[in-house]
């Protein structure tokens, strides 16, 4: 990915969260371009070109989706489950960043072939330094296979 901006997907629901996770990688310079999106449909039209998101409308492909589980509309878990089924975006990276640390929670991301399953730390700073980490991993470290499918980028 190098030269190219990295482009990630939130989908959070919390606004606080949001703002957390978009100050904690932008001070870290760890992500090029952050789209944000606020429920499960949103994400899935964003996804796949749907509603707002349809031609000609522009918007680039994520490298990375960081996802909820607990959201509006369409959970976490049915966004997941409809990345995964879906051969453009098998191997997108996805990390799930939630709230929730129950067992079958867990085990539903990974049975969905979730890449990492976070838990959000109640604490600012804990959850400050979670994000730095998830970061310089995901975002830094991380090595992606090249952009074969929309390969243009948009400001937003």
């Amino acid at each position: 990915m190098e030269g190219q901006p990295l482009v990630v997907l939130l989908v959070e629901d919390n606004p606080d969260h949001a703002e957390m996770v978009n100050r904690s990688l932008r001070e870290y310079r760890v992500a090029n371009m952050i789209k944000h999106v606020e429920d499960g449909e949103e994400a899935l039209d964003y996804l796949f070109e749907r509603g707002a998101y349809a031609p000609p409308a522009k918007r680039p492909d994520p490298d990375i989706v960081l996802l909820d589980l607990r959201l509006p509309k369409v959970s976490g878990q049915e966004v997941l489950a409809e990345i995964r089924a879906t051969e453009r975006y098998k191997n997108l990276p996805v990390v799930i960043l939630t709230t929730s640390d129950s067992d079958s929670d867990i085990l539903a991301a990974y049975e969905n072939q979730v890449n990492s399953y976070l838990v959000k730390p109640v604490d600012f700073e804990k959850f400050t330094n979670l994000m730095k980490d998830l970061g310089f991993y995901w975002l830094g470290w991380n090595k992606y296979p090249k952009k074969t499918h929309n390969e243009e980028t948009c400001n937003s």
